[in-house]
């Protein structure tokens, strides 16, 4: 399956790396091809310069260790569903223009989408379903 992976989830595998995390990482690295849009890679570089500036090696280790599709992402949005948070509707744009199979985030606004395509689940979701 291709997956994308959103900020948030990201930033619990690179500063919070829980067990369920590492084994999250592990499988998506193995087993599946991972998907990151421009706009992802974007945002986590700013938080992590914003909330984790001593941490600028760790996040650049994990990028040079994670095998990862970069995408484009759209920024004519409005073809889209909007996600409440209108920060969020680039990256929904970019899952959607992609084609990936599923979306894993924790961000509560992208469980109020309905499309049939990507599935949008947790991280929680997808060890569930899929592990």
């Amino acid at each position: 399956m291709r997956i994308m992976i959103d900020t948030n989830v990201l930033i619990s595998m690179i500063f919070f790396p829980s067990q369920q995390m590492n084994e999250l990482k592990s499988k998506l690295c193995n087993e599946h091809s991972i998907v990151l849009c421009s706009h992802i890679v974007d945002e986590l570089q700013t938080v992590t310069e914003r909330k984790f500036p001593a941490r600028i090696k760790e996040m650049d280790g994990f990028f040079e260790s994670l095998p990862y599709e970069l995408v484009y992402t759209p920024k004519i949005l409005d073809k889209f569903p909007q996600v409440r948070d209108k920060k969020d509707t680039p990256i929904l744009a970019a899952a959607i223009t992609t084609d990936v199979d599923v979306l894993i985030t924790g961000d509560g606004d992208f469980s109020e989408i309905e499309i049939e395509r990507p599935e949008i689940l947790t991280p929680s979701e997808f060890v569930e379903f899929y592990m």
